[in-house]
């Protein structure tokens, strides 16, 4: 008797490890380093708009973009604070900013989306992806979709994309003064390099 209690002890041992090792297997395929060092971060991308009026064309510039990408998840958010857009000329820059972009009441312009396809390095070679999701700015929300390459630069990425934005899309009122007169529609186009990190 005491025989087959000491068989059923270890029979009952062996199947709990069993079980712990296939969970321990289970949660390591979902809960790997890797996932976490998938993800990408950066505040000091480059963004341009540039507006294409009959009478004027310019570009307004920033090295303030932040971004986060997780290739683990395909997700993409991206930030600017609109009141570092340099457009080369001081008065241009503040009637901008107080009159049509109003950044008192709305600062930031976003962008929150996800990759359609999931991201495949292929070598040091560029790789062309699309996003679709929500671009905000001037408190409006449209969606959007975004092409792009991502380029591998050692253990970190480089994002650049274009898109276009029309302003009466976002309730964002055309200057008409000669010396800043807006197109309706803005050609963005950024370029950010995004490090590796590990949370």
């Amino acid at each position: 008797m005491a025989h087959n209690t000491s068989n059923n002890r270890k029979i009952s041992i062996i199947s709990t490890l069993s079980r712990i090792s296939l969970l321990v297997g289970v949660l390591m395929l979902f809960w790997s380093p890797s996932a976490s060092a998938q993800k990408y971060f950066a505040d000091s991308g480059y963004i341009e708009f540039e507006s294409r009026a009959p009478a004027l064309t310019f570009k307004g510039v920033s090295q303030n973009l932040t971004g986060l990408v997780d290739l683990g998840k395909n997700s993409v958010d991206f930030y600017l604070d609109l009141n570092t857009i340099d457009t080369g000329i001081e008065l241009r820059n503040r009637h901008m900013r107080e009159s049509y972009l109003e950044t008192a009441k709305f600062p930031f312009a976003e962008f929150l989306g996800f990759l359609v396809d999931s991201y495949e390095r292929d070598g040091d070679k560029p790789v062309e992806v699309s996003a679709k999701g929500t671009f905000k700015i001037h408190g409006v929300t449209r969606a959007i979709d975004v092409n792009g390459t991502i380029s591998p630069e050692g253990e970190n990425i480089r994002l650049e994309a274009s898109f276009t934005v029309a302003l009466e899309d976002h309730n964002i009122s055309r200057p008409r003064i000669v010396f800043y007169e807006l197109s309706d529609i803005q050609r963005v186009s950024l370029n950010i390099l995004l490090e590796k990190y590990d949370d």
